[in-house]
């Protein structure tokens, strides 16, 4: 289909105006978000750095921080219809038209109880308030821009990608998160909606986050061919660990869905409190995961011991962080568990690897992109979003033969793209 033929649809050019002006406010939105948590994070740090002063006390303050927070954005979130959780899931209910786009006052509930919830150190990411902000965006642009109800709805889906393009700077993802993930389609007009929705948005939102990459990779030396199969062996255990992990993760929602007699409010603080004592003990157990990323990226550090450990306790931490029904995403933790696996596969071979192998960098970077797929289920997404944030295109071939093999190994498994179980969960209980 030709761009001609895109123009007379709908409202002609008028859209992709609306879509450039949208995107401008989802580069604001999302980019002082992020803003806001990265000032949120040296607070928590801080605080934590007082708590470690002699004296048992102290402990308590990251318990009762996230316990506080965790309660504080419950109730926050719980003013507005589906509020809660990524948002995700609500984006891609839209687009099938299984659900109506959500209200103004969306905004403002996300944007501050994902601040609070993420803020205060539970195991959230913070893609997931930013696509349903960019989408609530593209939903009221759409209306008062008189689109009709096809380009309403596109505006919708694409000012999404735009956010997921805002949370890691990375607007190709943002692009094929909407083609591949969200709608499951290849539309000239959606794509070309989304293009411009997601580069105005990042060009707004640099001069707020700045130009860096959002996780720097080591510079590595492309791995040689016959390095391939063991990217192959290491997709094929992230799958399985993805196929995990979205069980969990759903297993503790319908458990949580049990205890009716436990008020939401006080079931989010009890949770929180929990998170705020594995990050008394260590600050790398809990929150986005984006500083343990970074330093798996930079060559680990960590010894094969360390790495079970954090990986054991963020794969439960996430999917208890995720039941306490606050704002907050599900990716930036991915990303950190693959990281996690990835530099833990390079340990457990690297006594059988010659010299000038891979090193434990390109192994996190790769387990980033194939445990997201495992769950996701979004292989082109995760490698593109990994290359974009890491900077990593020597580890093209590495990170689509884990991806591939990461989704296959889900798929045989029996394990559902984790949206599509969330996205099922929210039609039944609305």
């Amino acid at each position: 289909m030709s761009f001609g033929s895109c123009r007379a649809r709908g409202d002609g050019y008028r859209a992709f105006v609306v879509a450039a002006l949208a995107g401008c406010l989802v580069g604001l939105v999302g980019g002082g978000f992020r803003w806001c948590l990265d000032h949120a994070d040296l607070l928590r740090a801080a605080l934590l750095e007082a708590s470690a002063a002699p004296g048992g006390a102290g402990r308590l303050i990251p318990v009762a921080l996230t316990a506080a927070g965790a309660a504080v954005a419950c109730a926050i979130a719980r003013r507005v219809p589906h509020a809660a959780g990524s948002g995700i899931q609500h984006v891609e209910a839209v687009w099938r038209q299984e659900s109506e786009a959500g209200p103004a006052r969306l905004l403002p509930v996300k944007f501050a109880g994902g601040l609070i919830a993420i803020g205060s150190g539970l195991v959230l990411g913070r893609e997931g308030p930013i696509v349903h902000m960019g989408a609530a965006i593209g939903s009221g642009a759409g209306r008062r821009g008189r689109l009709d109800a096809e380009d309403a709805r596109m505006l919708h889906t694409a000012l999404g990608g735009a956010g997921l393009a805002v949370a890691f700077t990375a607007p190709l993802g943002g692009l094929l998160f909407v083609c591949e993930e969200i709608t499951g389609t290849v539309r000239p007009r959606l794509v070309l909606l989304t293009l411009v929705g997601t580069l105005t948005a990042v060009a707004v939102s640099r001069p707020i986050v700045g130009d860096a990459l959002v996780l720097p990779l080591a510079a590595v030396p492309a791995p040689p061919l016959w390095m391939l199969p063991l990217f192959l062996l290491c997709g094929v255990t992230a799958g399985a660990l993805g196929a995990a992990y979205s069980a969990l993760l759903v297993g503790t929602l319908e458990t949580c869905d049990r205890l009716t007699r436990v008020p939401l409010v006080a079931r989010a603080a009890v949770i929180g409190a929990l998170v705020g004592t594995l990050m008394a003990f260590d600050p790398l157990l809990t929150g986005g995961g984006d500083q343990l990323s970074e330093r798996l990226l930079a060559g680990g550090g960590l010894t094969a011991a360390a790495l079970t450990v954090c990986l054991a306790v963020r794969f439960a931490a996430g999917p208890l962080s995720y039941a306490a029904a606050t704002p907050g995403g599900l990716f930036a933790p991915l990303l950190a568990l693959g990281a996690l696996w990835g530099t833990l596969t390079h340990a457990l071979v690297s006594p059988l690897l010659p010299a000038g192998a891979a090193g434990p960098a390109a192994f996190a970077a790769v387990g980033m992109a194939a445990v997201f797929t495992g769950v996701v289920r979004a292989p082109l997404t995760g490698t593109v979003l990994v290359a974009e944030m890491t900077g990593a295109g020597v580890l093209l071939l590495p990170l689509l033969t884990a991806c591939f093999a990461a989704a296959v190994t889900a798929d045989r498994l029996g394990s559902e793209p984790v949206y599509d179980t969330l996205r099922r969960r929210m039609r039944e209980r609305t």
